[in-house]
């Protein structure tokens, strides 16, 4: 199987990779300026949009899928669960990855006894559990956390709302495997063994992927740096498009 993907304008490679439940239409509102600086190739995670489903919840299947369709080397934007898939991408093939800029991302979605800066397991499992019963339900109420404290919130829910329905929806398999990875990924034993830039972009009012976890990666990855958007939530670059995009243009391509 493959990924669908297109590119848009010229210069160096920039891969962009979209969040759980989302599609390639969520960066459209960057495009038109990343695009005057990079050649922009953007990717639809397995079972999502115009991809078909992997054959099971395996991160380091679903970023082999993204490597075969990105450019032989590139910087990497990966968006929540995306910004998952392009670490382990990075991992995996670290000549194939120019950097990283990973947006609202995390090495571990779900809380655990030495990691509060997440989103706590119950809750998490509550939305696994809903999703056989209702899958758009599901999807509208993790569209609806990722606004959640965002001093925008009813626009960039609505622009959310929109975007997703822009493209063909995700099918219930890629649902059910990206929640799967969500919960079992924990990236952090292997973040030292990363061989690029790293940088990292949170919202100050994200309830999902808090900013402290900003102060968690000095510990784990010394290296890195990270900037982070006064009132915005899970989505920085929809809420906070101007704001973003400054740090994008700063940090991509910076070693």
């Amino acid at each position: 199987m493959s990924l669908y993907r297109y590119q848009i304008g010229r210069g160096p490679d920039l891969q962009l990779v979209h969040g759980w439940g989302m599609n390639a239409a969520v960066w459209e509102p960057l495009l038109p300026t990343l695009s005057e600086h990079f050649r922009v190739s953007v990717i639809e995670l397995p079972g999502h949009g115009g991809s078909t489903a992997a054959t099971a919840a395996d991160l380091g299947e679903w970023a082999r899928l993204a490597l075969a369709a990105a450019p032989p080397r590139a910087w990497w934007l990966g968006w929540s669960l995306g910004g998952q898939v392009a670490l382990q991408a990075a991992l995996d093939q670290p000549r194939r990855v120019a950097g990283l800029m990973l947006v609202a991302a995390t090495p571990r979605f779900v809380q655990a006894d030495d990691w509060r800066c997440a989103m706590p397991v119950r809750t998490f499992q509550q939305f696994a559990d809903a999703l056989a019963d209702d899958p758009s339900g599901t999807l509208m109420r993790f569209l609806s956390l990722q606004v959640t404290g965002d001093e925008r919130a009813r626009d960039t829910l609505k622009l959310l709302r929109a975007e997703v329905t822009r493209r063909p929806p995700a099918s219930n398999a890629g649902l059910a495997q990206g929640l799967d990875l969500l919960l079992a990924t924990d990236l952090r034993p292997r973040l030292q063994d990363l061989a690029c830039p790293t940088h990292w972009l949170f919202g100050a009012r994200d309830t999902l992927v808090p900013a402290t976890l900003g102060d968690a990666l000095n510990g784990l990855l010394p290296q890195a740096t990270v900037d982070v958007i006064d009132g915005a939530g899970h989505a920085p670059f929809l809420s906070h498009a101007d704001a973003a995009l400054d740090v994008l243009l700063r940090r991509v391509g910076q070693a």
